[in-house]
């Protein structure tokens, strides 16, 4: 799986983690220079607490497009730092 932003691959993996829908990237499969730290966060229920990231990259940015359960519940353990992204990120094979 590929996690691209206009022609840049932000995140590519074999190993992602699917949750309701959504393909959670392991931490080192990340380029973290395209992602600059937001204040953003919100609350599952289930998971926990997300922390989120804006994708900087091809001269745009897309608010918030990143987002990880550092710590999540126990019943989401398996993403705990796993990178998930949405709105102008596309996540491809």
């Amino acid at each position: 799986m590929r996690a691209v932003y206009g022609s840049t691959v932000i995140a590519a993996s074999d190993d992602t983690v699917v949750v309701e829908g959504n393909h959670y990237f392991p931490p080192e499969a990340v380029q973290w220079e395209y992602l600059a730290d937001s204040s953003h966060t919100s609350v599952c229920p289930w998971k926990g607490t997300a922390r989120y990231w804006t994708v900087e990259a091809d001269g745009g940015r897309s608010v918030d497009a990143a987002w990880s359960y550092p710590n999540p519940k126990p019943a989401a353990s398996e993403i705990a730092g796993h990178v998930a992204f949405w709105r102008d990120v596309r996540v491809e094979p």
